[in-house]
């Protein structure tokens, strides 16, 4: 199934909506829109997801080349609407401008980011809240955060928001999980953003993500 953010074909309508499906179950599997090579997302405990900065909006570009490379990686994005030779348009936009998410080992990641010519506008998300030997390590995801993000996000729906903290109204401390609807399967906290019942999704030193509207018979408090 051909869902992956960077992979979602235009037409003359404009952008096709991918089937949301994938949610309930599965990480996708992610395919570079340039090459055509796809792959899927498999644990290994010997890579890690680290969060990388493409310069200048490009790493639509980056993710093509990495995964032709046979690494998973992850941009999100989330569909949304414009006028268009005066025609209201589907079209993508990218949730958290300019950071792609890769899943791979500390070797390949500093390959892709220290030694390849072409990734050359590529450079590490610094972890600022930790040092070691005086120096701020590049930034890891936890993976149980990482799948969480992209089973949030995947859907690429169009209320999807990077919030801040303080412009969300906190129901309690509980974590839920929602156990129906397009957001299946995704954890968090409940809060009100803007009126309405989201989930915020954390992803550690970069932000919070919240879902679109999820009604409360959707919501199972985690013991």
């Amino acid at each position: 199934m051909d869902v992956t953010l960077s992979n979602v074909k235009a037409s003359g309508e404009g952008i096709q909506s991918p089937s949301i499906e994938f949610a309930f179950n599965a990480i996708p599997e992610v395919k570079s829109s340039d090459s055509g090579v796809s792959v899927r997302y498999v644990h290994d405990v010997g890579k890690q997801w680290y969060v990388l900065r493409a310069s200048y909006g490009r790493e639509d570009r980056a993710l093509d080349y990495i995964v032709a490379d046979g690494t998973y990686g992850y941009v999100a994005k989330r569909i949304t609407y414009k006028i268009l030779n005066g025609k209201r348009t589907k079209v993508l936009e990218h949730l958290i401008p300019n950071l792609l998410f890769v899943y791979t080992t500390e070797k390949k990641v500093h390959e892709y980011v220290m030694e390849t010519a072409s990734l050359s506008y590529l450079s590490f998300y610094y972890n600022h809240f930790c040092y070691i030997e005086d120096k701020n390590p590049p930034l890891v995801i936890p993976t149980s955060e990482m799948e969480n993000f992209i089973k949030a996000t995947s859907n690429m729906n169009e209320h999807l928001m990077v919030v801040e903290s303080n412009r969300c109204k906190f129901k309690g401390g509980e974590r839920v999980r929602v156990i129906d609807g397009m957001f299946k399967g995704v954890e968090g906290k409940v809060a009100r953003v803007q009126g309405q019942q989201r989930v915020i999704v954390t992803i550690s030193n970069v932000g919070l993500i919240a879902t679109a509207y999820v009604p409360s018979a959707f919501l199972q408090i985690i013991e």
